[in-house]
């Protein structure tokens, strides 16, 4: 390791720690110098090895969480994941919590790491649980309750997951990296899981377009507004999908069935159409954009296996397809 100098260097420094009359303080400042000598040279496993075997001989030494910390940082920089977390894991549930430099905690900074880490969903949810219960001033809130409602709906408990995503919601602040879109999608499903009556879905999609069909055909605006989904319909522009209508546009069906003139619709669904969502094009509508799209989608959403599975008519795309 590195050149004679500070092969040299580290025999001295390990001599000194083997003197038993060394006070904690003096041993903790040994051993970090003998860390950081291993650290620049790039020694990581030798690293290990060291403060394991220091851990082990010296079971009383208050300074054990920092030094098994660094192990698992060392683990966790070589991708060495599973190890990694046996010892982010050894740390917080052996040893007693410690304030690294700059208020630092030793069981935060574990638990932050093993959140994203552990695979198993059963335990992951007690970890975010902790950083909450511990740390609430520490972390984002918003975004701990996101993760922690997502791992909820990985163990199938739905009440949990909704009302952790209810807690998310109270952070607007909050933005998820991953996914833009969270807060959409989170309202959306709180909104279809607290709704107690979804009497707008249907087992076969055939069957509902068929029903569309006939409601258009008599002009029949009551049953067409009550076939709509009850939750997030949307009214938009192929080309700005971000863009949405005024939903009043629909509130009078009515002005949009021009005196004497007939709204048809394809006899095939459109050819993009798939297993997951649907696309019916109509004509004839009496606005400035005649063509109008109708969007059908599969409802995924197993926290109602009723419905889970379920078509329901989801929106308007307004004119031609531009592709």
């Amino acid at each position: 390791m590195g050149d004679h100098q500070t092969k040299q260097e580290l025999r001295a420094l390990i001599r000194k720690l083997e003197n038993e009359n060394n006070a904690p303080e003096t041993r903790f400042i040994l051993n970090n110098q003998i860390i950081n000598l291993y650290f620049e040279n790039g020694a990581y496993q030798k690293m290990n090895l060291f403060l394991t075997t220091h851990v082990a001989n010296h079971p009383e030494d208050q300074y054990n969480a920092y030094y098994l910390l660094l192990v698992a940082e060392n683990y966790k920089t070589a991708e060495a994941y599973p190890f990694a977390v046996h010892y982010f894991e050894r740390v917080l549930k052996n040893y007693s919590d410690l304030l690294l430099e700059g208020n630092r905690s030793v069981h935060y900074i574990c638990l932050t790491n093993l959140v994203s880490m552990v695979d198993e969903p059963g335990i992951r949810v007690n970890y975010y649980k902790e950083l909450l219960e511990r740390f609430r001033d520490n972390i984002d809130k918003g975004a701990t309750y996101y993760h922690l409602a997502r791992t909820y709906e990985e163990l199938g408990k739905w009440d949990l997951a909704m009302q952790h995503f209810k807690e998310y919601l109270k952070y607007p602040e909050t933005t998820i990296k991953e996914n833009p879109n969270a807060r959409e999608q989170v309202t959306s499903a709180v909104a279809f899981y607290d709704m107690p009556k979804k009497d707008w879905t249907y087992e076969n999609l055939d069957r509902l377009v068929a029903i569309i069909r006939d409601a258009i055909w008599r002009k029949n605006i009551r049953r067409l507004n009550s076939l709509r989904t009850g939750v997030g319909f949307f009214v938009r522009a192929w080309e700005d999908a971000d863009s949405e209508q005024e939903l009043e546009l629909l509130n009078d069906l009515t002005i949009f069935f021009e005196q004497g003139k007939t709204v048809r619709s394809s006899a095939e669904l459109d050819i993009d159409s798939n297993d997951k969502e649907a696309y019916l094009r109509t004509t004839g509508w009496g606005y400035r954009i005649p063509t109008w799209y109708l969007y059908f989608r599969m409802i995924e959403f197993p926290a109602d296996p009723d419905i889970h599975g379920e078509w329901e008519w989801a929106g308007i795309y307004l004119g031609e397809k531009p592709y």
